[in-house]
């Protein structure tokens, strides 16, 4: 379902330059939302460019946090300048002559704030076009829309005293939202449960932390940056590779962890597992298939067929299977 007003909708589906109206600032409204749906229909690219910018913020790396709260004040209020760098690299908008972008020709302000829709506008963004972006890590969503700077959708309020003023309650409910509470790429250690995030985090060395990530951590997606927070060392990826990584020490406790590679996606899909996307892991326990696991997806390695094991079921730890080898090296 669209984000556009029935209003915006041309007979394809796809935002039009809002037929009914034709001032020039519905025009250009229009003629900008049109260009950034055809550019990002289903709101990838903004979702992966607001991760970016919340991992570059962290880095976890280098301090092993992971949470929005662990940040110092003016990394907070950096991360508005940082998204809106990120997202002209990415979509390669061209500067603005009075604001920050250029789209169609037309000069767009880009801004980000930590609630939705509480944009701070300067004096000189006004009769401009916004860029409003909102997102929140803690709850995994969010949010952009466009909005005309005008006097009829600004508080009457005089502002700070940069003379900066928010959006009035009636000029919020104006904002043309092209995504709304849309699914942020996850951070997998705000999904795991905090007291598993403190065992993840124990050891004293990143070998063992990854091992630890791996093993508490099975059944959801684990991106590289999670990996490297967790490591917190220059050659994290080393820490996941078969050939002395967590592939290796846990594949005796029947631990197999799966990549981006096609061979393990597939085996992700036969399990009914997540499947990991580009730059991701999931980890899971097997067993050997048996009577008890009928009914259960189950998959073909090493000449047996396997299964997620089954908590209280499979109690006996098998040595898991040799994964699919791959053409490419390994992450």
């Amino acid at each position: 379902m669209s984000d556009y007003p029935d209003s915006m909708m041309n007979p394809l589906g796809q935002a039009g330059l809002f037929d009914e109206c034709s001032n020039s600032v519905n025009e250009e409204l229009g003629a900008v939302a049109t260009n950034l749906k055809a550019e990002d229909p289903e709101g990838v690219r903004f979702a992966r460019v607001i991760r970016k910018t919340y991992d570059m913020l962290l880095d976890g790396q280098h301090t092993g946090r992971y949470r929005w709260d662990e940040l110092y004040k003016t990394e907070k209020t950096h991360f508005g300048t940082l998204v809106e760098i990120n997202l002209q690299r990415e979509f390669s908008f061209a500067d603005g002559v009075a604001m920050d972008f250029a789209i169609c020709g037309i000069d767009v302000d880009c801004k980000f704030s930590q609630n939705l829709a509480a944009w701070m506008i300067p004096p000189e963004a006004m009769n401009h076009l916004l860029l409003g972006l909102w997102a929140s890590d803690d709850d995994g969503l969010w949010s952009a829309g466009l909005i005309q700077a005008t006097e009829e959708v600004l508080s009457r309020s005089q502002g700070n005293r940069d003379r900066k003023r928010q959006l009035s309650k009636a000029g919020k409910s104006q904002v043309t939202w092209l995504f709304k509470d849309r699914p942020l790429p996850e951070n997998a250690l705000l999904r795991i449960p905090p007291e598993t995030v403190k065992k993840i985090f124990e050891p004293r060395h990143g070998t063992k932390r990854v091992d630890a990530l791996f093993r508490l951590g099975q059944r959801r997606r684990i991106s590289r940056t999670v990996v490297a927070t967790v490591a917190q060392q220059d050659d994290y990826m080393k820490r996941v590779r078969g050939n002395g990584g967590s592939r290796s020490s846990l594949r005796p406790e029947g631990i197999v962890i799966l990549g981006q590679y096609s061979s393990h996606v597939a085996i992700a899909k036969a399990l009914q597992l997540p499947a990991p996307g580009p730059g991701e892991f999931v980890s899971v326990r097997l067993a050997r298939r048996k009577a008890h696991h009928d009914g259960m997806p189950s998959v073909r390695l090493d000449g047996h067929d396997w299964v997620v094991a089954v908590p209280g079921l499979d109690e006996r730890i098998e040595q898991a299977p040799m994964l699919p080898s791959t053409k490419k090296q390994e992450e």
